[in-house]
This record gives structure tokens, C-alpha cells and sequence, in this order.
């Protein structure tokens, strides 16, 4: 009797952990099996009628990365949930790019009482360091077992985690949180006790210990500070905006771009946007899309500067060209970076003299004097000219080329114009986010971007499309083959996936970025290309994705994406393969950069006009 007392015990106190964190506004719930993590698992299914969707996993990365999905879609922290030893290491890809991403993310991991670390027992590793390096915050239960925890004591633990996941709007931006949660045995309770305990909660849920109640979603997390938010920026003098990808919380988009589009009404100043920026294609905003072509400067890939002190509004975190990077550093006049929440210093060129990180709205509303009506200057309106005439050319020139071209610049071309406005796109790292950058059309409709480029790496690309097609309806992944191979077990979030998702594949046999990098070596025998960085597959992606039940077709050439992207949208997960030639598509990119850098307006030299 006294082994089932402490079991239910743990289960009670498991129960009153989640509840709290399902008051604060917890949706969604991600378990990977295990045996410490039962208390968790038994809890979360207890409070499933509640309203908690749970979702399941047989590997922690993947969960992870679905958990990621969800928090970027939804901007609110899913749970995850696993046991204790190598499975909380699994975790950590996620939690990287949760941090650099700023996106909300709880990480629950059950772990041995503290009597057991550092003795020699099994499975006891010094598992709370592992994610410390990346999470916002470190939670820990009682030593003891998080049984030993009163009531008031988990909800305090709860209302941190979500108060440190969601970050506090200013300075401290979204990230992950850890929660370690040690458990003593026994750990199983039985069926009568877990009856009893679910018929209680059905009664009722157990009310808040709280005084005050818990942190709910939507509040924030803390006092709302800012950063200071003068300006060094003149709307009256000539000038651009840089927005990089969108890091916000979904909830601040309509404030964001509201006020985007009063500064550019007001000051004339083009916007340079990220193709993960979110603005391409949205009415009343003047955008220019091919900037890294535009700033080329023939195949040596040289930026050539243009004279005078040039304003620079930057938004969030740069974009992922190294032309415009380097333009941006050659320039002298003042940059003011302001972020969505994000605090950190996000200026790798060392050039930004105030960072905002209240967010756009919020920086402009506190201008000195006012941004109130008025008219562009005439020489904002000249540069901007300069800008729109040079997007003009260097699209007229992608139009003719890539009309006779496929292969993967092509594709983004196409994709771009033939997907339905307003469905969501998660462009994969490497190729894909670039080709899009600089080939999509610029006329396609408006939809929401996504893509994980905090750490811009390769993992969880097919479970983070998965978490967010879940949260979001509906999405469209653009993958490389190595990157979708790399997340394999991605498709088995298929049974259980309620959003529709669709993957289009590009098989270039290996790592195409490569290929746009100074690699290859002449004469090509003194290094194996293909070993060592390319490392293509023998593995069919058409078959791998058939024996977890997801149907697919290989694309002929590009004449047939329009009638495979209508048979593929209506199914709930289907996946498109387009083989390319990453070799011959990568001098396709040179050829195009040169192209552009002949034809691009005299911007980067001409010296800025006076007004």
C-alpha cells in the first residue's frame, strides 16, 4: 500500500505541474516514451478532456522539433515531454534554435532523485547541464522527487517556465525552458487509483493555489521594458529599410507591418525584405526583392558601395546575403536596428548605433519629434527610384532566362507564383531560403514565410513542418535531400498529423550549397568533391516516403508542378520530388549574378542626391 501511495503521489504532483502550465495557457503536449516520464505521461493523458492535445513520439529530436513548429505557428510554448539519460541530449538541436530563433519552447524531462546522481545508478547522467548553454531558464524540481513539492510550489514552477518561455516583450525575447524533474520509484500506479483520480479531475479541475492566479496566455511575462528608443534616423533625408526574417510573436504582424507601411508613407524609403520577412507581396508597401543580385557586381561577387551617409532602418536579424552585408557595413550613416523582443545584440557588423527591441510599433509611436504626415523627400523619392529601376531590370532578366530554364532557381520561380495566396511556406536551410531570396517573383501573392534560420542548420526540417502545418492548417516544405533524409523520422508523424502538409523535394543527389561554394579543386583528383562534402544517398525518397504510407510523384520537369501541386495540396501528406542538376544549376546562379551585375541601375555608384 505504501508503494502505491508514493506512485500516485507522483502521478498527483505530475497532474498538478501540467494543470498549472494548462491554466497558463499550455495547448499542447509532445511524449516520448519512457519509464521515469511516467507520472508525466499518465498526467498528460489524464488531462487530455481538459483540452490539452496530446501529440506522440518515439524520438525526442523529432518531438522536439515538432514542439518548435508549434511554437513558432501558435507563439506559445508546447511541452515536451521525455525520460531521463541520452534522451534529454536529443533535445538539444531544438533547444538551439529555439534560443537564436526566439521561439517559445518547454522542455520537461524526467530525471532520478538526486540520491541517485553521481553513484553509479542507471541511467543517471548530469542531464540538467545538457540544455543550460541554450534555454532562457533552468527549473528544477525538489532533490527528492517532484512529489515533495507542494501545491503552491509546482504552480510557481509553472507560472516561471511560461513567464521565461514567452520572454517579457522587450528585452528578454521567447526560448526555451527547461524543466528537470527528478521522480523516486515506485512510479507506475495502478488502474483503480488512476479511475479515481481521473473521475476527480472530471468533476472539476483542481483549482490554483496561486494567489492571484497563474500567468495566462497573451499577458506578459514582466513589467514591459524598453531599450532606448530615440532616433538617429531622418525621414527627410534619403534612406532604405532592411527587414530580415520576422522573429515576433504572431499576435504583434498587423502592428508591425502597420507601422512599417506609416515610415515608408512618410519617409519614401524603400524596404530591402528577407524573403522571410513576411512583407513581399503585401499591397501598399514598396519592397525590393533582388538585392543580392542587384549589389553583385559581376562574377567576382564584389559589393561596390554607394557614396555619401545613407540611413539604414534595420529589422531584426539580417538577412542571409553577404552582399548586402557588406554593403551594409561600407555604409557611413547612421543604423538604428530595432527587434521584436529580442534584446541580444544582433549586429555581427558592428555598425548599429541604437538597438530597439520593443518592436517597430512600439519605436515609432516613441519618436521625438513625432513621425507625424507629410511628404517623402525629393531625394528619397530619387534613391528609391534608383532602387525600384534596378529591381525592374534584374527581374526583366529573370524573367527571360528562368522562362528557359528549369533546375532549382527556376522552381523557386514558379513555386512562388503557383501556390495559393495565403498558404503558409517553411523554406528548408542551405538552398532552398537562398534560391527564394533572390528568384521567387516579386508579383506572387502574399503568404506567410517560415523558415529556421537562428541556427540555420539541417535538423528537424520535416518534424518542424509537421509541428507547423499542425498549428497553421495547412504548409508547403521546400527541402533539399540531405536535409529531409536528415529528419527522416519526420514521416511518422503522418498517422496522427491533422494539418495538411506538402513536401517538395528537391533530389539533387547530395548538398547542393556546396556546389556554390569554393570547394571544387582543379585539377578535381586531388580531393574527393563528392565524399566529403556532396555525400549523396542511395536511398529512393519516393520509396522511403511510401513504407510510412505517404503517397508521392516525381516530377518529369517543371511543365508538370502545376498539375502535381493540385493533386498534392489535396492530400493530406504528399510529397513532390524534382531531380536537378546541382552542378549545372549552380553555374546557372553565376551566370545570373553576372547577368544582373551588367544590368543592374547605376545605384552602387552614383553618389546619394541632396534634397
Amino acid at each position: 500500500m505504501a508503494g502505491s501511495a508514493t506512485s500516485l503521489a507522483n502521478v498527483r504532483a505530475a497532474v498538478a505541474l501540467l494543470a498549472a502550465l494548462r491554466r497558463g495557457g499550455l495547448a499542447h503536449g509532445v511524449l516520448c516514451p519512457g519509464s521515469r516520464s511516467a507520472p508525466l505521461a499518465v498526467a498528460a493523458a489524464l488531462l487530455e478532456p481538459g483540452g490539452l492535445r496530446l501529440h506522440t513520439a518515439i524520438d525526442e529530436r523529432s518531438a522536439a522539433f515538432f514542439a518548435l513548429g508549434l511554437g513558432r505557428a501558435s507563439g506559445q510554448p508546447a511541452a515536451v515531454i521525455t525520460t531521463s539519460g541520452s534522451a534529454v541530449a536529443n533535445l538539444l538541436p531544438a533547444a538551439v534554435e529555439a534560443d537564436f530563433g526566439s521561439i517559445p519552447l518547454l522542455l520537461l524531462t524526467a530525471d532520478r532523485p538526486a540520491r541517485l546522481k553521481g553513484c553509479g545508478a542507471n541511467q543517471s547522467v548530469n542531464q540538467e547541464l545538457f540544455l543550460v548553454g541554450s534555454c532562457r531558464w533552468l527549473g528544477e524540481g525538489d532533490p527528492q522527487g517532484l512529489a515533495a513539492m507542494a501545491p503552491a510550489e509546482l504552480e510557481a514552477l509553472a507560472r516561471q517556465a511560461l513567464a521565461a518561455a514567452r520572454g517579457d516583450g522587450a528585452g528578454r525575447s521567447a526560448g526555451p525552458v527547461h524543466l528537470n524533474l527528478p521522480f523516486d520509484e515506485p512510479l507506475h500506479a495502478d488502474g483503480e487509483d488512476l479511475s479515481r483520480l481521473a473521475a476527480a479531475l472530471a468533476a472539476g479541475p483542481p483549482p490554483s493555489p496561486a494567489a492571484g492566479g497563474a500567468h495566462t496566455a497573451g499577458e506578459p511575462a514582466a513589467p514591459v521594458t524598453s531599450a532606448p528608443t530615440g532616433t538617429a534616423l531622418d525621414p527627410d533625408q534619403p534612406g532604405v529599410v532592411v527587414a530580415g526574417p520576422w522573429r515576433g510573436a504572431p499576435a504583434a504582424w498587423p502592428a508591425h507591418v502597420e507601422a512599417l507601411r506609416r515610415w515608408q508613407r512618410r519617409s519614401g524609403w524603400p524596404v530591402l525584405a528577407d524573403a522571410l520577412s513576411g512583407l513581399r507581396g503585401l499591397p501598399d508597401l514598396d519592397t525590393v526583392t533582388a538585392y543580392d543580385l542587384i549589389l553583385s557586381e559581376g562574377s567576382g561577387g564584389e559589393v561596390a558601395t554607394p557614396v555619401g551617409a545613407l540611413q539604414v532602418l534595420r529589422l531584426g536579424p539580417l538577412p542571409a546575403s553577404r552582399r548586402l552585408q557588406r554593403w551594409l557595413a561600407a555604409q557611413g550613416g547612421p543604423q538604428v536596428l530595432v527587434s521584436e523582443g529580442d534584446g541580444r545584440r544582433l549586429d555581427p557588423l558592428g555598425v548599429v548605433r541604437r538597438q530597439a527591441s520593443a518592436g517597430l510599433a512600439a519605436w515609432l509611436a516613441a519618436q521625438t519629434p513625432p513621425i507625424g504626415a507629410g511628404d517623402p523627400s525629393e531625394a528619397s523619392l530619387a534613391l528609391a527610384g534608383r532602387w525600384r529601376r534596378a529591381e525592374a531590370a534584374v527581374q526583366d532578366l529573370l524573367e527571360g532566362e528562368l522562362a528557359r530554364e528549369g533546375g532549382e532557381p527556376a522552381l523557386a520561380r514558379r513555386l512562388s507564383r503557383l501556390l495559393p495566396a495565403g498558404l503558409p511556406v517553411l523554406l528548408a536551410n542551405s538552398s532552398p531560403v537562398r534560391d527564394w531570396e533572390s528568384f521567387a517573383d516579386p508579383a506572387a501573392p502574399s503568404r506567410p514565410m517560415h523558415g529556421f534560420r537562428g541556427a540555420s542548420g539541417i535538423d528537424g526540417t520535416l518534424s518542424s513542418a509537421c509541428g507547423l502545418a499542425e498549428a497553421l492548417g495547412e504548409l508547403v516544405l521546400v527541402s533539399g535531400d540531405l536535409a529531409l533524409l536528415h529528419d527522416a523520422n519526420g514521416w511518422l508523424w503522418r498517422p496522427q498529423l491533422g494539418g495538411r502538409l506538402t513536401v517538395v523535394l528537391i533530389d539533387n543527389g547530395g548538398g547542393g550549397i556546396f556546389e556554390q561554394l569554393p570547394i571544387r579543386t582543379q585539377p578535381a583528383a586531388a580531393m574527393d568533391f563528392e565524399r566529403l562534402f556532396a555525400m549523396p544517398q542511395p536511398v529512393d525518397p519516393l520509396a522511403l516516403a511510401a513504407v510510412h504510407g505517404v503517397p508521392g510523384r516525381r516530377l518529369e520537369s517543371l511543365d508538370a508542378l502545376e498539375d502535381a501541386l493540385a493533386w498534392a495540396l489535396a492530400q493530406p501528406l504528399a510529397l513532390l520530388v524534382l531531380t536537378t542538376d546541382r552542378r549545372r544549376d549552380a553555374a546557372l546562379r553565376q551566370r545570373l549574378r553576372t547577368m544582373a551585375a551588367d544590368l543592374a541601375d547605376p545605384l552602387a555608384t552614383g553618389p546619394i542626391p541632396s534634397p
